[in-house]
């Protein structure tokens, strides 16, 4: 057996046993990475339902100061002359 042979099985023997701890390190890593996104999701979801409530309540709340009671009133214009 040559050298060439010898490091093929080698590297084959050591493919054939660290590929499921790799595979499973890399599906660890992706499974948390959805479980982040989603988490990350609902968390934005929240506050932006939180905010909205907010300024909905807020501006229900705050009275108007733009209410005004019309009535008529006399005006006389007069011409100032100098």
């Amino acid at each position: 057996m040559s050298r060439r042979e010898i490091l093929g099985f080698v590297a084959a023997a050591c493919v054939a046993c660290c590929i499921g701890p790799i595979v499973a390190a890399l599906a660890a890593i992706a499974a948390l990475g959805v479980v982040s996104t989603i988490v990350i999701g609902v968390a934005g979801l929240l506050i932006a339902a939180a905010v909205v409530a907010a300024v909905v309540v807020a501006r229900h709340r705050r009275p108007s100061t733009c209410a005004i009671e019309t009535e008529t009133v006399p005006v006389e214009l007069t011409r100032i002359s100098r």
